[in-house]
């Protein structure tokens, strides 16, 4: 068996989406996608198909090491993304091949199904308690939320007292038993965030997310030390290697691979394993659309120390079209009581609506994420 074609189409809202096909007919989806970057990693993928065209589809280790080994300059954001969503489509294609879900490939799946949260709020939340208790009457039993808006590195003690009052009118929407996840974004700066997180204690989040930024992270153990929760971060981490920094620092509580920025299924499984010898917990990041969805519902599979999925059904982004639109059978990823079970089918376990997806990409994308200013007109983070 031969690769014989990779194409790649760009779709609404905000997805890439790559189809690789063989001399057998045998063929795999994947997803390689930065959100706001769509365009430079399908032209990543286009270079990429250069050390595979002709190649077997089946050796997906020694594929992954082409693609990351073979260029001199590796990692980041663009590269793993692309070796992301075509890793995803090599473990589809072998998992078609075979006729098995690709967690019967990586050893079986330990549990059935995989508890999921939901998004409220937008941005700038806002009204976050209404759309908290609407998301537990569906079912959910966790939710995540913006915690603040823009923050300068130093900034008043209102937004502060905003954030806090925010996660106050959630918690006391829902109650005590459900699990409240409050994304940072990033936005908050070492000066800020030592009052912030200490403030939030009070509300037991479920987690707190990128607490800092990425490039902040030797931060933590000056500002986070002895708090009661769990801090979660990882979905601007690309590597294993960046990651093994991360899990020997001790700071982090959850780690959160997105496996179409991280390498695909092949890395994250290996960082997810690195996670359960430091008894680090996997949650996958997941914003996007059905085949990343898929491919981390394959891993969450196989991965014991795995124990919440996000997902983005209804999430703000999702202008023009959603998750399940591009599935053939959209019950594969359908949510009951706040879980999704683990897909069945062979590969990812759904199947694409390829019609649709051509349909679809003639419409595409120029999705760009804002670009926002604190008041004296700096950029501030989004």
């Amino acid at each position: 068996m031969k690769i014989t074609a990779l194409k790649t189409w760009l779709v609404p809202p905000r997805w890439l989406f790559l189809k690789i096909e063989t001399d057998e007919g045998v063929y795999g989806w994947g997803e390689p996608v930065v959100e706001g970057r769509a365009a430079t990693v399908e032209a990543a993928v286009k270079e990429l198909a250069d050390y595979l065209i002709g190649q077997d589809p089946r050796r997906i280790e020694h594929l992954w090491n082409v693609m990351y080994r073979g260029g001199f300059y590796r990692g980041g954001p663009i590269l793993m993304s692309a070796i992301a969503g075509i890793d995803q489509a090599l473990w589809d294609l072998k998992g078609r091949d075979l006729d098995v879900p690709v967690h019967q490939l990586l050893g079986g799946a330990c549990r059935d199904k995989m508890q999921v949260y939901a998004w409220t709020g937008g941005d700038r939340p806002t009204e976050v308690a209404i759309g908290a208790k609407a998301l537990v009457d569906k079912g959910f039993s966790a939710f995540k939320m913006n915690g603040t808006a823009e923050m300068a590195i130093v900034d008043s003690n209102r937004k502060i007292d905003e954030a806090v009052a925010r996660v106050a009118q959630a918690r006391e929407a829902v109650g005590p038993n459900v699990g409240i996840g409050i994304d940072f974004h990033g936005r908050v700066h070492r000066p800020m965030a030592k009052s912030l997180l200490r403030e939030l204690e009070q509300f037991k989040p479920m987690f707190v997310e990128e607490p800092v930024l990425p490039e902040h992270l030797s931060s933590l153990k000056h500002i986070a030390q002895n708090l009661s929760y769990p801090l979660a971060t990882g979905e601007r981490l690309h590597t294993r290697f960046e990651f093994r920094d991360l899990l020997a620092d001790g700071m982090i509580d959850i780690i959160q691979p997105d496996l179409s920025h991280c390498g695909g299924i092949s890395e994250g499984f290996k960082i997810a394993n690195m996670a359960s010898a430091y008894d680090v917990a996997l949650a996958p990041h997941c914003p996007l659309g059905p085949l990343t969805l898929a491919a981390s519902l394959q891993l969450d599979a196989v991965c014991h120390n795995a124990f919440i999925q996000e997902q983005s059904m209804g999430i703000h982004y999702n202008e023009g079209n959603d998750v399940l639109d591009y599935l053939v059978d959209k019950t594969a990823l359908s949510i009951e009581d706040g879980y999704i079970k683990i897909p069945s089918g062979p590969g990812l376990g759904v199947e694409i609506n390829e019609e649709y997806v051509e349909e679809r990409s003639k419409v595409g994308h120029r999705w760009r994420n804002p670009v926002w200013t604190n008041e004296d007109g700096s950029v501030a983070e989004w």
